[in-house]
């Protein structure tokens, strides 16, 4: 029900960096009595500048730079819920979408968390950038060469650092898995590991 829903998220905030104080709480989560299932979708958009990241508010005040995406929310697909999530994020509307490019997992076994990543890549897209995130996370972007996409991508946890900066340097194979897991019960004390 809706109460074990909002433990989950906000267990999930505590634990990811994604989420910040301020997000609304997410029905996106499908859960059994013992593993609660978030399905988030990524975009990678290219520009004439590169990658497009966006700088994420976090709890506790500092910035992870990530490529934009989200909670797929309870009856949306992954690419519906990308097309909001980057139009709610950066203002940019995304015309068309090919993939998965590559998908990600992370299990929590301490807090009883999985989540599943699917990440798409833009083919068309128009608009400007505007950064009037409603959830109050996304506080700026840009499109990032294959310099500084790497060292803003430090920022970021290493589900999400490693395959985008193996994206940047062209060494992704095409749906490509990249499998982690995250030891620890909150953000400081988490030990990740890729399969």
């Amino acid at each position: 029900g809706w109460e074990l829903r909002e433990r989950a998220w906000t267990s999930m905030k505590r634990l990811l960096p994604g989420p910040t104080a301020g997000s609304r709480c997410q029905t996106g989560t499908m859960s059994d009595s013992k593993v609660y299932r978030w399905a988030v979708a990524g975009g990678l958009i290219q520009g004439d500048g590169g990658l497009l990241l966006v700088a994420n508010r976090r709890l506790g005040g500092h910035l992870e730079w990530t490529p934009p995406g989200g909670v797929v929310d309870r009856g949306e697909s992954s690419i519906g819920a990308l097309g909001r999530e980057v139009v709610e994020e950066t203002g940019l509307l995304v015309e068309s979408w090919s993939g998965p490019v590559y998908e990600v997992s992370v299990e929590f076994p301490d807090r009883k968390i999985f989540l599943q990543v699917k990440v798409f890549r833009a083919e068309s897209w128009s608009g400007s950038l505007v950064f009037d995130d409603p959830d109050g996370i996304v506080e700026d972007g840009r499109f990032v060469d294959d310099e500084e996409g790497p060292w803003l991508l430090e920022t970021a946890p290493l589900w999400v650092s490693e395959p985008v900066g193996s994206w940047i340097a062209n060494n992704l194979t095409n749906g490509e898995r990249f499998d982690y897991v995250a030891h620890g019960v909150d953000h400081q004390s988490l030990v990740v590991e890729r399969r």
